[in-house]
Protein backbone atom coordinates (compact mmCIF):
# COMPACT_ATOMS: atom_id res chain seq x y z
CA UNK A 1 0.00 0.00 0.00
CA UNK A 2 1.32 3.45 -0.75
CA UNK A 3 1.32 6.39 1.62
CA UNK A 4 1.77 9.91 1.61
CA UNK A 5 5.36 10.81 1.66
CA UNK A 6 6.83 7.75 -0.47
CA UNK A 7 8.20 7.46 -3.67
CA UNK A 8 5.60 6.81 -6.21
CA UNK A 9 6.06 3.27 -7.61
CA UNK A 10 7.75 3.78 -10.92
CA UNK A 11 6.67 2.37 -13.98
CA UNK A 12 6.93 2.39 -18.04
CA UNK A 13 3.76 1.95 -20.07
CA UNK A 14 2.55 3.37 -23.54
CA UNK A 15 0.39 5.65 -23.48
CA UNK A 16 -2.61 6.97 -26.07
CA UNK A 17 -0.72 9.13 -28.32
CA UNK A 18 1.56 5.88 -29.26
CA UNK A 19 4.60 6.95 -26.50
CA UNK A 20 6.30 5.15 -24.01
CA UNK A 21 4.91 6.73 -20.62
CA UNK A 22 8.04 6.27 -17.41
CA UNK A 23 6.84 8.19 -14.42
CA UNK A 24 10.48 9.08 -13.15
CA UNK A 25 11.15 10.68 -16.36
CA UNK A 26 8.66 13.23 -15.53
CA UNK A 27 10.56 14.56 -12.65
CA UNK A 28 10.37 18.41 -12.42
CA UNK A 29 7.05 18.49 -13.05
CA UNK A 30 3.84 17.77 -10.82
CA UNK A 31 2.15 14.36 -11.81
CA UNK A 32 -1.77 13.75 -11.60
CA UNK A 33 -3.09 9.82 -11.75
CA UNK A 34 -6.41 9.11 -11.87
CA UNK A 35 -7.56 5.60 -11.49
CA UNK A 36 -10.96 5.36 -12.62
CA UNK A 37 -12.85 2.33 -13.49
CA UNK A 38 -14.10 2.62 -17.06
CA UNK A 39 -14.13 4.34 -20.29
CA UNK A 40 -17.61 5.63 -21.50
CA UNK A 41 -19.40 5.13 -18.11
CA UNK A 42 -20.75 8.30 -16.97
CA UNK A 43 -18.71 9.05 -13.42
CA UNK A 44 -15.70 8.49 -15.87
CA UNK A 45 -16.97 10.50 -18.14
CA UNK A 46 -17.52 13.60 -16.22
CA UNK A 47 -14.56 13.03 -14.17
CA UNK A 48 -12.45 12.84 -18.23
CA UNK A 49 -14.34 15.84 -18.36
CA UNK A 50 -13.64 17.74 -15.92
CA UNK A 51 -9.74 17.05 -16.12
CA UNK A 52 -10.16 18.12 -19.63
CA UNK A 53 -12.37 21.72 -18.94
CA UNK A 54 -9.81 22.36 -16.03
CA UNK A 55 -6.55 21.30 -18.55
CA UNK A 56 -5.05 24.72 -19.17
CA UNK A 57 -4.76 25.37 -15.55
CA UNK A 58 -3.22 22.25 -14.42
CA UNK A 59 -0.65 23.36 -17.78
CA UNK A 60 -0.16 26.52 -15.84
CA UNK A 61 0.62 24.63 -12.53
CA UNK A 62 3.27 22.42 -14.42
CA UNK A 63 1.43 19.44 -14.15
CA UNK A 64 0.95 16.41 -16.02
CA UNK A 65 -2.42 14.51 -16.53
CA UNK A 66 -2.73 10.54 -16.90
CA UNK A 67 -5.75 8.31 -16.45
CA UNK A 68 -5.29 4.95 -15.72
CA UNK A 69 -7.64 2.11 -16.21
CA UNK A 70 -7.39 -1.50 -17.31
CA UNK A 71 -9.65 -1.03 -20.51
CA UNK A 72 -7.52 -1.61 -23.74
CA UNK A 73 -5.88 1.13 -26.03
CA UNK A 74 -8.51 0.60 -28.86
CA UNK A 75 -11.41 1.80 -26.10
CA UNK A 76 -9.03 4.63 -24.87
CA UNK A 77 -8.63 5.82 -28.23
CA UNK A 78 -12.34 5.78 -28.82
CA UNK A 79 -13.09 8.07 -25.48
CA UNK A 80 -10.61 10.33 -25.78
CA UNK A 81 -11.62 10.86 -29.39
CA UNK A 82 -15.13 11.29 -28.31
CA UNK A 83 -14.34 13.85 -25.53
CA UNK A 84 -11.64 15.71 -26.89
CA UNK A 85 -9.34 14.64 -23.60
CA UNK A 86 -6.08 16.24 -24.26
CA UNK A 87 -3.97 14.47 -21.66
CA UNK A 88 -2.85 10.52 -21.86
CA UNK A 89 -4.72 7.52 -21.47
CA UNK A 90 -2.97 4.57 -20.33
CA UNK A 91 -4.09 0.96 -20.32
CA UNK A 92 -3.10 -1.69 -17.78
CA UNK A 93 -4.90 -4.92 -18.95
CA UNK A 94 -2.14 -6.94 -16.76
CA UNK A 95 -3.23 -4.56 -13.24
CA UNK A 96 0.24 -3.81 -12.63
CA UNK A 97 0.21 -0.37 -11.98
CA UNK A 98 -3.04 -0.25 -10.84
CA UNK A 99 -1.66 -3.02 -7.89
CA UNK A 100 1.42 -1.01 -7.57
CA UNK A 101 -0.79 2.27 -6.16
CA UNK A 102 -2.84 -0.26 -4.59
CA UNK A 103 -6.14 0.88 -6.24
CA UNK A 104 -7.94 -2.67 -7.30
CA UNK A 105 -10.07 -3.30 -4.64
CA UNK A 106 -13.27 -5.37 -3.44
CA UNK A 107 -16.61 -3.48 -4.53
CA UNK A 108 -19.78 -4.21 -3.43
CA UNK A 109 -22.00 -3.39 -6.46
CA UNK A 110 -26.00 -4.24 -5.44
CA UNK A 111 -25.08 -6.60 -3.23
CA UNK A 112 -22.69 -8.52 -5.58
CA UNK A 113 -18.78 -8.15 -4.44
CA UNK A 114 -16.35 -7.79 -7.24
CA UNK A 115 -12.78 -6.50 -8.16
CA UNK A 116 -12.07 -3.59 -9.50
CA UNK A 117 -10.62 -0.12 -9.79
CA UNK A 118 -11.35 2.21 -6.82
CA UNK A 119 -11.51 5.73 -7.89
CA UNK A 120 -8.56 7.42 -6.68
CA UNK A 121 -6.20 10.19 -7.24
CA UNK A 122 -2.68 10.40 -6.99
CA UNK A 123 -0.63 13.89 -6.96
CA UNK A 124 2.95 13.32 -7.13
CA UNK A 125 5.14 16.37 -6.76
CA UNK A 126 8.52 17.27 -8.88
CA UNK A 127 10.90 15.24 -7.08
CA UNK A 128 8.85 12.31 -7.21
CA UNK A 129 6.76 11.62 -4.41
CA UNK A 130 3.45 11.04 -3.42
CA UNK A 131 1.99 14.33 -2.23
CA UNK A 132 -1.73 13.64 -1.56
CA UNK A 133 -4.27 10.39 -1.97
CA UNK A 134 -7.42 10.85 -2.74
CA UNK A 135 -9.23 7.98 -2.43
CA UNK A 136 -13.14 6.60 -3.25
CA UNK A 137 -13.39 9.90 -5.07
CA UNK A 138 -16.58 11.14 -5.49
CA UNK A 139 -16.70 13.01 -9.23
CA UNK A 140 -18.54 16.34 -8.53
CA UNK A 141 -16.08 18.93 -7.53
CA UNK A 142 -13.04 16.38 -7.08
CA UNK A 143 -11.20 17.93 -9.80
CA UNK A 144 -11.55 21.33 -8.47
CA UNK A 145 -10.49 20.06 -5.46
CA UNK A 146 -7.13 18.88 -6.82
CA UNK A 147 -6.93 22.27 -8.93
CA UNK A 148 -6.96 24.39 -5.26
CA UNK A 149 -4.47 21.81 -3.77
CA UNK A 150 -2.06 22.17 -5.88
CA UNK A 151 -2.21 25.96 -5.29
Amino acid sequence: MIAVGEVAPDFTAQGSQGEQITLSTLRGKKVILYFYPKDMTSGCTTEACDFRDHHAEFLIADTVIIGISKDSMGSHHKFIEKYQLPFVLVSDPELAIIQAYGVWKEKNMYGKKTMGIERTTIVIDEQGFIRKIYSKVKVKGHVEQVLQDLK
